[in-house]
C-alpha cells in the first residue's frame, strides 16, 4: 500500500513540475512583450493558460484521491496540502502571463530604459517560479528560501520602473495611457513574484510543518 502511495506522490510531483514548466514558458515567452507580440504568440499563451487551468484541476483530484484513499502520514499530509495551496498560486501565474500577451499591441512601441529592466524582472521571476517548484520537488528547504530573498530583487525592478515611467509621464514625452499599460505590465511581474513567494512558502511548511504566517499570528 505504501509503494503504491509513494508512486502516486512522485506522479504528484511529475504533474506539478509540468505544471510550472507550462508557467515559465508563458511567462518568457510574456516577457517578449516590448519586442511585440505577434497574434500567434499571444494565442499561445492564452494556450497554456488554458492548459495550465487544466492541470490545477487534474492535480486537485490528484491530490484528492490520495487524501481519501489512502493513508498519509503527517508529512505526506503536509505536502498534499501544500501541493494545493502551490497550484493555486501557478494558476494566477498562468493567469498573469496571459494578462501581460493581451497587453502587448497597446506597449509595443514605447522606448524606454524599461525595456532591458522588463525583460531582466522577467528573468528573475520565472526563476523563482522554477526554483520553488524544484524546492518542493527535492525537499530543498534552502532553495525555498532562496526565492523568498529574490522577491526583493523583483520588487526592486518595480520600483525602479515605476520612477522612470512616472518621470515620463512628467516630461510628457510619450502617450500616459500607454505608459500606465506598461505599468501594468511591471505589476503583473511583481504579482507572479509573489506566488513564487508563496509557493515556497508552502514548501517550507510542508517541510518544516510551520508556515509563516503562523509565525506571525504567534508574534502579533
Amino acid at each position: 500500500m505504501r509503494t503504491k502511495f509513494d508512486e502516486q506522490l512522485e506522479q504528484l510531483h511529475v504533474e506539478l513540475i509540468k505544471m510550472g514548466s507550462l508557467c515559465e514558458e508563458a511567462i518568457s515567452l510574456s516577457a517578449e512583450i516590448l519586442d511585440g507580440l505577434s497574434k500567434r504568440e499571444i494565442e499561445k499563451v492564452g494556450s497554456l493558460e488554458h492548459e495550465i487551468d487544466q492541470m490545477e484541476r487534474d492535480i486537485e483530484t490528484r491530490c484528492i484521491r490520495l487524501l481519501l484513499q489512502q493513508q498519509p502520514v503527517a508529512k505526506d499530509l503536509r505536502a498534499i496540502s501544500a501541493a494545493l495551496k502551490m497550484i493555486s498560486d501557478l494558476e494566477r501565474i498562468g493567469d498573469q502571463a496571459a494578462d501581460i500577451a493581451e497587453l502587448s499591441p497597446y506597449v509595443t512601441d514605447i522606448a524606454s530604459q524599461s525595456k532591458t529592466q522588463i525583460k531582466e524582472m522577467a528573468k528573475a521571476a520565472v526563476s523563482m517560479v522554477t526554483e520553488s517548484v524544484e524546492a518542493f520537488v527535492k525537499s530543498d528547504l534552502k532553495l525555498a528560501e532562496q526565492v523568498m530573498q529574490k522577491d526583493d530583487e523583483v520588487d526592486q525592478y518595480f520600483i525602479q520602473i515605476k520612477e522612470e515611467l512616472l518621470e515620463l509621464i512628467y516630461q510628457k514625452e510619450v502617450d500616459a495611457k500607454a505608459i500606465l499599460d506598461l505599468l501594468m505590465v511591471a505589476k503583473y511581474f511583481e504579482r507572479i513574484g509573489d506566488h513564487a513567494v508563496n509557493v515556497a512558502e508552502w514548501v517550507e511548511y510542508s517541510i518544516t510543518g510551520t508556515h509563516r504566517s503562523d509565525e506571525h499570528h504567534a508574534q502579533a
